[in-house]
């Protein structure tokens, strides 16, 4: 399935942390990036590497390094800027595309009202991050709209994730590899995930 959810005790450590609502707001930050950090790992380890020679301090030797294509980070505003500082450890010379996505009130469907995207996407490896997988409308607009600019490689990365939203990208786009810390009990009718960490955007910017 599409949908990866990483189980390491550091994982549900940090996760933790985040749904504790005495947690502050920068804690609350540090936390999101250290995530993202650890999912990154995860979420990238089929990127593509070539052969090189080294010298180390006592001889030459065979090794490995990433071959150097494009890398774009895809925050979902405004909840994904907050996870783009932890894949920007890894890789700190990676573009960052910025993609605002919102219900239409009539159709009930993701509308985008902003968009700001390098081009071109053809050679590029693309990972959309966004903490949130609520109902998976947002994204599920994402996914397409990057889609439609033709990448290379396209994946994304949650921190909770609800049934509903998992079934929803597992049903829209089962190409796309998505990885969460946690999949949740489901959503309440207010399509906030159960049990959640509350409004993960609130708490990032100190909103509430």
């Amino acid at each position: 399935m599409p949908v990866h959810v990483v189980e390491h005790p550091v994982v549900t450590h940090k996760m933790s942390i985040l749904r504790d609502k005495s947690t502050s707001v920068q804690r609350f930050r540090d936390v999101v990036s250290e995530l993202t950090l650890l999912l990154s790992y995860e979420a990238t380890r089929d990127l593509e590497v070539r052969s090189c020679t080294v010298q180390t301090p006592l001889m030459a030797m065979q090794t490995h390094t990433l071959t150097g294509e494009d890398f774009v980070i895809a925050p979902i505003l405004r909840a994904g800027l907050g996870m783009v500082s932890g894949m920007l450890r890894i890789f700190p010379e990676a573009k960052i595309a910025h993609i605002g996505m919102r219900r239409d009130e009539e159709t009930a469907l993701p509308a985008t009202y902003y968009e700001n995207i390098p081009s071109p996407l053809t050679s590029s490896t693309v990972i959309v991050v966004d903490p949130m997988l609520a109902t998976g409308g947002s994204l599920s607009g994402g996914l397409n709209l990057l889609k439609s600019k033709k990448p290379k490689t396209l994946k994304a990365i949650c921190l909770i994730a609800a049934p509903e939203g998992k079934a929803r990208i597992e049903r829209d786009h089962p190409d796309v590899h998505v990885y969460v810390a946690a999949l949740d009990e489901g959503l309440n009718s207010r399509a906030f995930i159960l049990p959640g960490l509350g409004d993960a955007g609130d708490r990032m910017f100190g909103t509430l």
